[in-house]
């Protein structure tokens, strides 16, 4: 029979009317169907929520009201969550095809439990859903905890983790938390499988990108304690003499 987990796909959202289509469709469009969906929204004013329930897709949970940020609301999805593994799906962002839930699926048919973290690769698009490029950092065969040591090797929306092993996002971290939740998820994981397909389409507009500065400060505060302060500045040097090689 294989494997047949139930995922807890998360959308957060707020004042997202002009993005949310593509992704309530591709969740509509979805050919596995044992899968719970939630919307958490921050209390838009626009017509975010209207458009959701008037996608066709059948919510588990629909909660609009005001939260203290991006990692607050993803804390109360995942509070709300009852499936096996915890699916952000960011609004304007998407899965990558109609079967992209039955290719991870049959990912693990073979294996005899569900690993504790599934992942894969995401291509970026525009606003007009047009294949922008592969995200430059590929998601490698193998990873541990220890990968993102070297940066964020997977999209954090193409990073599907056990609910049962989940933490809380650190509210700490006001645009990186999804980087310590990533590396706190796999130092509990026992096995993590690369489905190895495209699983996401990310759209070019998240929060990280339009604070680059902030974002980049808040994830060496975070390498930095997850894999020491020296090692860090040793790696963020190589990293700044490989942009200049590579130019």
């Amino acid at each position: 029979m294989g494997l047949k987990p139930k995922f807890s796909i998360i959308t957060i959202t707020f004042n997202a009317a002009t993005v949310i289509e593509p992704t309530l469709k591709s969740v509509l469009e979805q050919s596995y169907g044992n899968y719970e969906y939630l919307l958490i929204d921050g209390g838009s004013t626009d017509d975010t929520v209207a458009k959701a329930k008037a996608s066709g897709v059948a919510f588990s949970h629909i909660v609009s009201e005001p939260d203290k940020g991006l990692y607050d609301a993803m804390n109360k999805g995942i509070r709300l969550a009852s499936g096996d593994y915890l699916c952000f799906l960011n609004a304007g962002d998407a899965f990558h095809g109609k079967d992209t839930l039955q290719a991870i699926v049959k990912a693990i048919e073979n294996e005899e439990e569900l690993p504790d973290v599934l992942y894969g690769e995401t291509a970026e698009v525009d606003a007009e859903r047009n294949f922008v490029r592969m995200r430059r950092l590929k998601a490698p065969a193998k990873l541990d905890w220890r990968s993102f040591r070297h940066g964020m090797l997977v999209c954090h929306q193409a990073f599907y983790a056990r609910r049962e092993i989940a933490p809380l996002y650190n509210l700490e971290y006001r645009l990186s938390s999804d980087v310590d939740w990533c590396i706190r998820v796999m130092k509990r994981a026992r096995k993590l499988v690369n489905v190895n397909a495209v699983v996401i389409d990310y759209l070019q507009n998240g929060l990280s990108i339009q604070n680059h500065r902030a974002s980049l400060k808040e994830r060496f505060r975070i390498m930095s304690k997850h894999y020491g302060l020296l090692p860090t500045i040793g790696r963020h040097l190589w990293f700044v003499i490989r942009a200049v090689i590579k130019r």
